[in-house]
């Protein structure tokens, strides 16, 4: 079965710098939970009660690692990383492959889950198993870094749903993606 025709579907709430970066070249995110602090929870806990799991990259998993009180309820983490041990923490379960970590959720029923990370979020979106984005801008610049966006194999067309203007100028806003990437034409 290909990815797009699987049942299970993807929705991504991620913070971002103005200038498209989800954490500093070191992986640090200073920025983003220090500015983040005074727009409060900015909807993440009724976000995560809407997923049955959670799927992040390796880095994303590596960044909250340290985080003693995890803030998603008791969700599944799977976290997809082809150099970390399969016992490396026993809340998370490791996949090799984006396709293995679909396939796990789906045999657990999931039906909905939470995509985080950079280049976890765009193979999602390639692969077309992603129905909505919420993106909080952190009024800030850090000039470099990852981006969340990089090739996606075509254009995604978004339709947006809402914008909300959080506490401490946090920017929130919400699309619905429209089908999947759409190759570039040359006409």
């Amino acid at each position: 079965m290909s990815a797009s025709q699987q049942s299970l579907r993807a929705v991504v709430f991620l913070g971002l710098s103005v200038d498209g970066r989800i954490a500093r070249p070191d992986g640090d995110l200073e920025w983003l939970t220090s500015r983040g602090e005074a727009a409060g929870d900015a909807g993440f806990t009724p976000f995560v009660e809407s997923v049955d799991a959670v799927v992040m990259g390796r880095k994303t998993y590596e960044a909250i690692a340290s985080i003693q009180e995890w803030p998603y309820l008791g969700r599944p983490i799977h976290v997809i990383s082809t150099t970390l041990d399969a016992d490396a923490d026993p809340r998370i379960i490791v996949h090799r492959s984006p396709e293995a970590a679909i396939d796990a959720a789906e045999r657990s029923g999931c039906k909905r889950v939470y995509v985080d990370g950079g280049a976890t979020v765009r193979w999602f979106l390639a692969a077309k198993l992603v129905d909505e984005l919420t993106l909080s801008q952190v009024p800030v610049l850090i000039g470099d870094g990852p981006s969340l966006f990089g090739s996606l194999g075509g254009d995604v067309d978004l339709e947006h749903v809402r914008t909300t203007v959080l506490d401490g100028g946090m920017v929130q806003t919400t699309y619905r993606v429209l089908g999947g990437p759409t190759p570039h034409t040359s006409e």
